[in-house]
């Protein structure tokens, strides 16, 4: 668990990215305001970036000598920060290597995603897929971090599984893994068996990326209670509810959100919680549109979808915050007709790539949420026709 004197204290934090061959300055500057969000949401504060232009990482300090002394001298004038975070994965001899030269906790990207995931798993499958996952991320690491497993003591990117499991030795790590995946077989065998029980019910799943606003949605739509919260992974595990249109019913589900660099072992854990994308017969993909870079997260699920099997589902794009899209995108000075032309080219050209299955609302505005009701309401009774003809009679 974070410390909890340490968040009175604000815990502050340093960036630190690299540009690359593979990496423009730009788009390691929109990773780093992510990561400044990840951390807002883990209850540190990010008072400080580094970037350095290489042509790859050190394969020593992942960030050249220099740059490295400029980091350690800024650290050494500021007592607070008592964190520093690389926006991409360390080995575990990186992060020895540059915790010696520093004298303060360094994580990376995949530490922190891992201590908010922690943080946030509320149920048996969640804690233990988020477990396995840690001890992935770890295991590889064992060798570099014999030396620094006081990171276990508290604190963001400690929310470890535990020293004394770790210390013992790596044979102990990789039977803890078997035991979680056993675990996991059985937890994901009670969940196949309830979504088998659920009867002959249209799936709908709302995707989408981290803080777009599934669970808003997921509220306005199912009336029910779901936690909802300006941070990144508010949502772990799935919800589902029963929802019913005009004497229509079908089963609406909210899963976790997708993030740019997500780790791969997390990825992977978390196919089990996945399997109501997989097994959903039309989804609702929800995007930031008010979001500076929402076409790449657009791309991202689009990407993942793919790679879950879950890409040529009926899909409907809903374009939420449309309200904050306006309000940032038009100054005060802006004509109506100029407004009003910027925004219909814009629905046209969302509209031809998505061949008319789109919608733009503003969830917390409660705008044209009925024209989306109707839009999920005609594909689900078209689906019944698809898959439970001799039900779809009686939804009319």
């Amino acid at each position: 668990m974070i410390d909890k004197k340490q968040l009175k204290q604000e815990q502050k934090t340093v960036l630190v990215g690299v540009v690359t061959s593979d990496q423009s300055e730009q788009q390691l500057n929109e990773y780093l305001d992510e990561l400044a969000f990840l951390s807002e949401t883990a209850g540190v504060t990010a008072v400080k970036r580094f970037i350095q232009k290489l042509p790859h990482p050190d394969s020593r300090t992942f960030v050249g000598k220099g740059k490295l002394e400029e980091i350690k001298n800024y650290v050494s004038l500021h007592s607070d920060v008592e964190l520093v975070i690389f926006d991409d994965e360390l080995t575990g001899s990186q992060i020895q290597n540059i915790e010696k030269e520093l004298g303060v906790k360094t994580i990376d990207r995949s530490d922190l995603i891992l201590d908010i995931f922690a943080s946030r798993a509320k149920t048996a499958q969640a804690k233990t897929q988020v477990e396995l996952a840690q001890y992935q991320y770890l295991l590889p690491r064992l060798k570099g971090m014999w030396k620094h497993l006081e990171r276990q003591g508290g604190g963001v990117g400690t929310r470890g599984p535990g020293e004394t499991e770790i210390e013992t030795d790596r044979r102990i790590v990789k039977d803890k893994i078997t035991l979680l995946r056993k675990r996991l077989v059985d937890i994901d065998r009670q969940s196949f068996t309830q979504r088998q029980e659920r009867g002959e019910f249209i799936r709908v799943s709302l995707v989408g990326y981290t803080n777009v606003g599934k669970s808003t949605i997921m509220n306005l739509l199912s009336k029910s209670d779901v936690f909802a919260e300006n941070k990144l992974f508010a949502t772990l595990d799935t919800t589902t509810r029963k929802v019913v249109f005009e004497q229509t019913p079908f089963l609406l589900s909210d899963t976790v959100g997708f993030i740019r660099k997500l780790p791969h072992h997390l990825v992977e854990s978390f196919k089990s919680t996945l399997d109501e994308v997989r097994e959903a017969d039309i989804l609702l993909h929800v995007v930031d549109i008010s979001h500076p870079q929402y076409e790449e997260q657009l791309a991202v699920v689009n990407k993942t979808l793919a790679e879950l099997g879950a890409a040529e589902k009926p899909t409907v794009t809903i374009f939420n915050k449309m309200d904050k899209y306006e309000a940032e995108a038009f100054d005060q000075w802006l004509e109506p007709e100029v407004k009003k032309e910027i925004l219909i080219d814009l629905k046209q050209r969302w509209q031809n790539e998505t061949k008319d299955n789109c919608v733009f609302v503003s969830a917390t505005e409660k705008t044209n949420i009925e024209i989306l009701r109707q839009t999920i309401l005609n594909k689900v009774r078209d689906m019944y026709q698809v898959r439970y003809p001799y039900r779809a009679e009686f939804f009319y």
